[in-house]
């Protein structure tokens, strides 16, 4: 009799695998070809069925005072079931506290639809398998987290916005942080395994970021606002084949860089707008042992026909960039207003790896100190506070940077080379300042500099 009842639960639960693996194999793809100066793949778009799992039917209730982190979580949990769809957020203003994706589900946000998420950090536990600054740990859960997902969006007219009360409480950087920063360096450093890298501790407050998807294929982010940021505002991590366009992106707070591309490939950003507190857009690929563990490049990315409002760089390249970074191409972007610096290389000796094939092409920009500068010595506060582990001098060739046009610039170039290893390759091509308030440029152990058409009017 026992088994009798068993047979039809058996046949069930095989009808469901049979589905759910028919839907996997049936998911349909648009490509979006790119051109780059450099063999770049396709970029596959997905089409998610057209299904929509809207909150309010799952219990979320546009109030100030109610929670509705379980109510989107049981939306999400309903559409991956059912082999994929939209995740709809209506109008008005919706309380939460993390978010964590499933495969095949798009997050909609409609117009005027906004999630507003708390800033109890409690609210954020358990820790995730996430990374801090270049390396792996366990800490508090980002506000919309996905691990191991394909096929994951987030889309629409509407805004993230988190509460930033505690988290600009935590921008400083007090003795306790530094100590965990230390301690994480140097399990990192030690090959200590993630799984005991706890984080999410006492005073450590290392703060989470906003959007982070970590070993994730077939990303979309598309249309929706941002408004402020704990940490690193897009983090896309170990992940492969993805697209972030139309997005309106302000984040003044401490590290608030507007998208980091770490140990990913096969990228596509465009027409975004980047009004930062960092960074604008930074391309990394992990710090030291830890990277040279993991052993991914960043490459094959593009960014066109972006405009940064604020920022500290245009386009950043580290510099936790230990695990490499080529095949970079940004083109047609602006950046009206003041910046740090326009394109900026950054490494040191302990980072290793390698940065190549690097082109930007087609910017106009406003004041800066370096219109593009290379530094292979930048170790910010780490410099005194941690040991050098192991020495590695990074290999950088091949960068181009060509057709810029600029108000105001302290000097046009700065390109500070290691003499262990010196810069090779660099091309600069059709660069106008208007007005340059140093010399025109610096070079330290570089070798084989094309430099035309470069001037200060």
């Amino acid at each position: 009799m026992k088994g009798k009842l068993l047979l039809p639960k058996l046949i069930a639960l095989a009808l469901v695998c049979f589905t759910s693996c028919k839907q996997q194999s049936e998911m349909i793809y648009d490509t979006i070809s790119v051109e780059a100066p450099f063999e770049m793949p396709d970029i596959k778009v997905f089409r998610l069925p057209d299904k929509s799992f809207n909150i309010s039917s799952y219990g979320a209730i546009s109030e100030a005072d109610f929670d509705n982190t379980k109510a989107i979580a049981k939306a999400i949990e309903a559409c991956h079931k059912a082999g994929g769809g939209k995740v709809v957020v209506p109008a008005g203003t919706w309380v939460t506290g993390p978010i964590h994706f499933k495969s095949n589900v798009n997050l909609h946000l409609e117009e005027n639809a906004i999630l507003n998420f708390t800033d109890n950090p409690q609210d954020y536990l358990p820790a995730v398998f996430t990374s801090w600054e270049g390396m792996e740990c366990y800490n508090y859960s980002p506000l919309l987290y996905a691990y191991e997902c394909e096929n994951i969006a987030i889309s629409g007219k509407g805004t993230l916005k988190p509460q930033m009360g505690t988290w600009k409480k935590w921008f400083a950087r007090p003795e306790a942080h530094m100590n965990a920063s230390k301690t994480l360096y140097t399990m990192s450093s030690t090959d200590v395994p993630v799984d005991e890298r706890q984080m999410a501790e006492g005073e450590n407050n290392f703060r989470p970021h906003l959007i982070h998807f970590n070993r994730c294929k077939n990303i979309v982010l598309e249309d929706f606002k941002i408004r402020e940021s704990p940490f690193w505002t897009i983090h896309i991590y170990m992940s492969e084949n993805g697209i972030a366009r139309n997005l309106d992106v302000r984040a003044h707070g401490h590290n608030n860089d507007g998208i980091d591309l770490e140990m990913t490939r096969n990228f596509l950003v465009e027409d975004c707008i980047f009004d930062q507190g960092d960074d604008a857009v930074v391309i990394k690929s992990g710090r030291n042992q830890d990277a040279w563990r993991l052993n991914t490049p960043s490459e094959n990315i593009v960014v066109r026909n972006c405009t940064v409002l604020k920022g500290h760089v245009l386009l950043g390249i580290g510099s936790e960039m230990s695990g490499g970074v080529r095949n970079v191409y940004m083109h047609d972007c602006k950046a009206p207003n003041d910046l740090h610096r326009l394109f900026f290389l950054k490494t040191n000796h302990r980072r290793g790896g390698y940065i190549e094939n690097i082109y930007m092409d087609n910017i106009e920009a406003g004041s800066m100190l370096a219109v593009l500068e290379v530094d292979t010595d930048v170790l910010y506060q780490w410099r005194h506070s941690v040991p050098t582990y192991e020495t590695s001098i990074t290999d950088i060739k091949n960068i181009s940077i060509t057709n810029v046009s600029c108000k105001e610039a302290n000097m046009i170039y700065d390109l500070k080379g290691d003499e262990r290893k010196p810069i090779r390759d660099i091309t600069m091509k059709n660069i106008t300042v208007e007005k340059v308030n140093n010399e025109i440029g610096n070079v330290q152990n570089t070798e084989n500099i094309i430099i035309e058409n470069v001037k200060a009017l």
